[in-house]
């Protein structure tokens, strides 16, 4: 093999590919489905045809939906999931949220982690004025079982279910949760269940 031959070899040896979806409700982040109780549940392959190697970046659970990132890059994988990074969510809440409710939400609120007790690190949230606009793909609350409000919480942290035991946490249970943001990566009007592929995340940057 010549010296073009091999630059052109590894060239393709070192390509990663990186894609931004909006996962839907009732989805699991994951291609494999390890949970022998649970065997009909839909997984990210039926999305899309993805390369071999392609990992979930984090995760959102089966009820929760919005922005998750995939690659087949282990080390870009670990920097979106540092601290460094911001995720914002919007959710919905049963009831409306008081002004108190959403300071103890910035200042770091008491969950449970495997049989333990954690206090969740102080984080951004506000109430949002509007109802934000997204495609419903389950049965909306009807309006006679109570009020909702909706809010923007942003961590940078990622324990399990955190988000949803943190509004619970101030006597809000979450509804519907959507992830918005990553970093510098916003859902925007990516539809339910749309796959882009691209270049890179440019993670880093925030709003």
């Amino acid at each position: 093999m010549n010296s073009l031959g091999r630059k052109d070899f590894f060239k393709k040896m070192d390509k990663h590919h990186h894609f931004i979806i909006h996962k839907p409700f009732g989805y699991l982040s994951q291609f494999v489905n390890n949970q022998n109780k649970r065997r009909n549940k839909k997984l990210l392959g039926e999305l899309h045809d993805f390369p071999k190697g392609t990992m979930s970046i984090g995760r959102l659970d089966e009820n929760s939906e919005g922005l998750l990132l995939l690659t087949t890059d282990g080390k870009v994988s670990a920097e979106v999931r540092s601290k460094k990074v911001e995720k914002e969510y919007f959710v919905q809440l049963d009831g409306e949220i008081t002004e108190e409710a959403i300071q103890r939400l910035q200042s770091g609120v008491e969950i449970g982690l495997k049989d333990k007790k954690y206090n969740t690190l102080p984080c951004k949230s506000h109430l949002l004025q509007s109802k934000p606009i997204f495609k419903m793909t389950r049965k909306e609350r009807d309006a006679r079982h109570g009020p909702t409000s909706w809010v923007s919480i942003t961590i940078t942290e990622g324990k399990f279910r955190q988000v949803r035991k943190m509004t619970a946490a101030v006597g809000f249970p979450t509804l519907r949760l959507v992830r918005v943001r990553i970093g510098g990566v916003h859902l925007n009007n990516l539809q339910t269940g749309e796959v882009i592929e691209v270049g890179g995340f440019g993670i880093m940057g925030s709003e």
